[in-house]
């Protein structure tokens, strides 16, 4: 299964390829990684996916707190959280397709970042689903090219019943 992990850090050199080397080191996959400061300019937070059973994941958080560096790990799986990702794409669809391409990008709530002649350089963000169906509709206008962010991911506020 696949897990999101949010895992506060010390803003130092060495960190990232720190926990990097723990999945590594175990056999484990990043499926996607980001990283940033926080609003603390000292502490930064990782969101890596991964994937694996109840005990491989048990292993990593275990791992993962045993850093040195490493203030806080929750997996969000369990937890109800908002997540997005980002993806850049280059499409050059032909004359009579531009103007579904625009409709499309709008329908997906979209911007047009870069335009020329021959391509538009399309932003889009959202959930994977989003972006696989937006990805899955470019296909056959003609992708020419494009990246993808990993995800970010926090947990919901929780609010207390009094």
């Amino acid at each position: 299964m696949r897990h999101t992990i949010l895992i506060h850090v010390e803003n130092k050199f060495g960190v990232l390829s720190r926990v990097a080397g723990l999945f590594s080191g175990r056999g484990y996959n990043i499926e996607s990684i980001s990283v940033g400061e926080t609003i603390d300019p000292q502490i930064s937070t990782m969101v890596i996916v991964t994937s694996g059973d109840d005990w491989i994941i048990e292993q990593i958080l275990k791992q993962l707190n045993k850093l040195i560096d490493v203030i806080k790990v929750v997996d969000l799986t369990e937890i109800d959280h908002v997540e997005r990702q980002m993806i850049l794409i280059k499409v050059s669809p032909k004359q009579e397709y531009k103007a579904e391409v625009l409709r499309i990008v709008e329908i997906f709530r979209g911007r047009v970042l870069d335009s020329s002649p021959t391509a538009y350089t399309i932003e889009i963000t959202g959930d994977d689903k989003k972006i696989d169906a937006f990805v899955e509709l470019m296909k056959p206008v003609g992708i020419k090219e494009f990246v993808r962010t990993g995800k970010v991911a926090l947990a919901r506020e929780i609010i207390k019943k009094k």
